[in-house]
């Protein structure tokens, strides 16, 4: 219990901070307006944080989030290449209305010259055990090749989204990254896939 709470206090303090970033900018946003919106303490805040700047590498906390609220969504019928555009949609639109490009290109920037640890890269993320999941089922059920290991697909899926965002940040958000993730993933990743009259009967 103590380590849900743990998880729970820390996942309030970094959607409040990028809430706030959302609304009035990560310059005019202080630690203390992050304690005052997430509801917990100064204490809480600098267990989890050494300082503002720590929170610019959490967006990776906010996407395993998402991916826990669309897990239950899943329809267990659909095919799976499906099911991976369909997170694939309902991510980039959380990402393109509620996270600052500024700062999720910082996000980006700051992964290329860490020494320290990648999270965009981390295999024990939400994110990632997801995937595997659906990439095993989609390679069981013959909806996707299974010439290729699980790992090669999660890494070549991640790999697709991770251009798409660094393409739209390098954009300046000039287009609607969703509208163009739905037409352009599965030209990327569409080569994984096994066509009906393929499948495994």
């Amino acid at each position: 219990m103590a380590k849900k709470n743990n998880r729970d206090t820390k996942g309030r303090i970094i959607e409040a901070a990028w809430s706030l970033f959302y609304r009035q900018g990560y310059d005019d946003t202080t630690v203390e307006e992050i304690i005052q919106e997430s509801g917990t303490s100064r204490g809480s805040f600098y267990h989890y944080f050494e300082g503002k700047d720590a929170l610019l590498s959490s967006p990776s906390y906010l996407f395993d989030r998402k991916y826990e609220e669309l897990s239950p969504t899943l329809d267990p019928q659909q095919d799976r290449f499906d099911q991976l555009m369909y997170l694939n949609r309902e991510l980039f639109i959380m990402i393109e209305n509620s996270i600052s490009l500024d700062l999720l290109a910082r996000l980006y920037s700051s992964q290329l010259v860490t020494r320290g640890e990648k999270h965009l890269l981390d295999h024990n993320r939400t994110y990632y055990k997801l995937l595997r999941q659906i990439m095993a089922q989609g390679q069981q059920r013959g909806e996707l090749r299974s010439d290729v290991t699980v790992s090669e697909l999660v890494r070549v899926y991640a790999l697709c989204e991770r251009a798409l965002i660094y393409d739209w940040c390098l954009s300046g958000g000039g287009y609607s990254l969703p509208q163009y993730s739905q037409t352009m993933l599965p030209l990327f990743f569409g080569g994984f896939r096994r066509t009906s009259s393929t499948n495994i009967p």
